[in-house]
């Protein structure tokens, strides 16, 4: 079979993709606005969310807030609660940031170039690009990895995408692969192609529309494209939390600081087990670092296992008696007595709210063994 040249590769491509998306494209909410704010906010829950996933919040979210000053004049923690679930709550302090910034500085609205959009916080050039192309229908390109994965395939590059020449190579050829004037149509169709049948290990060749384009599978090398990186166990930590109780039957929580990993968010004290200390132990000596208290700790409540990006998880939840001293925020931002019933208006991570189905379901004082949970992460 004779050897495409670069411009009729592109150009078959262009052609047959764009087709392919008008005919195929999938119904998606985000799909049928042009509103820029309500295009940003599913851009930015899209990041590390699948995109089905991303649906009920979406829509919970625009419910909520429904534009950049109710965003930008919302508690952080009202925010937070809205995101509740989809992980990454870094996402969400930043929408939270940056529309206080649109509302300062640029009459809520978000400007229309990516390179002013690469500034505000949350924004990197994969989300400026698709922005500014699908929101304001500039010519600019996205490179996320179902656009990567379909071009290190389509143009047969043997080299490690992640390497900062092949990114920008990478970046070069999306660039002179849109059809002027209609980036954001094909920077979608992109996505959807790697999303829907060039899939990671099983790509759907026989369905594929620009498969006749694909250098990659000439040389079935399909399967092996692009280059994978080994990857490293994670390593893994003990925590214990406490459901610690008061006198007045009320449990205590603590803030996560702004700073830290899941920074606002809510959850039960407690922390890791250092090496040679029992679980109980463990529990009383963090409890005592982080809100100053002691307690006495009862049974079991619950062995949760979790998995964030680059590390692992065992959780293992008491329920505690609150024996001595006043609480206070010494290695956390707030500290909370919180009604049992009330706990559900507070945004927690996804590890503590598995806690909170025991509590409502009053199964601290129940003598049967601790539950065990296994916590998926969002991808």
């Amino acid at each position: 079979m004779a050897a495409m040249k670069p411009q009729e590769q592109f150009a078959a491509i262009r052609r047959l993709l764009s087709k392919w998306y008008a005919r195929t494209a999938r119904d998606f909410p985000w799909r049928r606005t042009c509103d820029p704010y309500a295009i940003w906010v599913s851009e930015i829950m899209l990041q590390q969310t699948r995109t089905t996933a991303a649906i009920p919040y979406y829509q919970r979210f625009l419910a909520i807030f429904p534009d950049v000053r109710s965003l930008a004049e919302a508690d952080l923690e009202k925010v937070l609660k809205a995101w509740e679930g989809l992980g990454y709550y870094s996402r969400a302090r930043n929408l939270h940031k940056t529309a206080k910034i649109l509302v300062t500085n640029h009459a809520a609205r978000l400007p229309a170039t990516a390179e002013e959009l690469e500034e505000l916080p949350g924004i990197g050039r994969y989300t400026a690009g698709a922005i500014a192309s699908i929101a304001f229908g500039l010519d600019e390109p996205v490179l996320d990895g179902n656009v990567t994965r379909v071009l290190c395939r389509l143009l047969r590059i043997g080299e490690d995408p992640r390497a900062s020449a092949v990114r920008e190579r990478l970046w070069s050829a999306v660039r002179v692969l849109i059809p002027p004037g209609k980036a954001g149509m094909f920077n979608q169709a992109l996505m959807e192609l790697g999303a829907t049948l060039c899939l990671p290990r099983t790509p759907h060749c026989d369905a594929c529309p620009v498969a006749g384009q694909c250098l990659a599978l000439r040389h079935n090398e399909q399967g092996q494209l692009p280059l994978r990186a080994t990857k490293k166990p994670l390593p893994h930590q003990t925590i214990v939390v406490g459901v610690i109780r008061n006198a007045a039957g009320r449990i205590l929580i603590g803030r996560r600081r702004p700073d830290a990993m899941l920074g606002g968010l809510w959850e039960f004290p407690g922390g890791k087990r250092q090496r040679g200390e029992t679980l109980e132990a463990a529990l009383v000596r963090e409890v005592r670092e982080e809100v100053g208290l002691s307690i006495s700790v009862g049974r079991p409540l619950a062995v949760i296992r979790h998995a964030y990006s680059h590390f692992r998880i065992t959780l293992h939840a008491f329920a505690c008696r609150h024996i001595s001293g006043r609480a206070r925020p010494l290695a956390c931002d707030a500290v909370q007595w919180v009604r049992p019933g009330d706990l559900e208006k507070y945004p927690f991570p996804r590890a503590n709210q598995k806690l909170l189905g025991v509590i409502a379901a009053g199964k601290e004082s129940s003598p049967s063994a601790a539950k065990q949970t296994r916590c998926k992460p969002r991808r």
